[in-house]
């Protein structure tokens, strides 16, 4: 096996398990709302999620554990994605937020620092920043 193929298989099991995170915060009201599958649908081809992959990662999210990046501007864009998922169905449930608290710290981000740099997420996106404009933000809440 190539070293490549080691690569590209160890980014597309940090894809999946980010994906399934996503899903993860689009099922905390059991249900997907038509807007969620929209922003699934777009992030999966993005990802390179499979029509298999995506189907059993809806089934069953809970059996992708986080998988954080090693790059801090991945692990922003991660924290971008997951955000724009809680705007995704227009309703934003304290469930949500606190999810996004949790996977902020699972993905790297101090646990002292986690709900400020969630709180900034938030405000960034239901902003409609870009993301450009969200990882400086994060970056300076995060001050690094």
């Amino acid at each position: 096996m190539a070293i490549s193929d080691l690569y590209s298989s160890g980014a597309h099991k940090k894809n999946v398990a980010h994906f399934a995170t996503i899903v993860k915060l689009a099922l905390v009201d059991t249900i997907i709302t038509e807007g969620e599958k929209k922003l699934l649908d777009q992030l999966a081809r993005r990802l390179e999620i499979s029509e298999t992959e995506f189907k059993a990662i809806i089934k069953n999210p809970e059996k992708y554990p986080i998988e954080p990046h090693n790059s801090y501007v991945e692990r922003i864009g991660c924290l971008f994605d997951l955000t724009k998922m809680i705007f995704a169905d227009d309703d934003v449930s304290k469930d949500e937020v606190s999810i996004l608290q949790r996977v902020a710290i699972g993905l790297g981000f101090p646990k002292d620092n986690a709900e400020k740099v969630s709180d900034e997420a938030l405000h960034l996106v239901m902003n409609d920043n870009n993301i450009e404009d969200f990882t400086t933000a994060i970056k300076k809440v995060n001050k690094i």
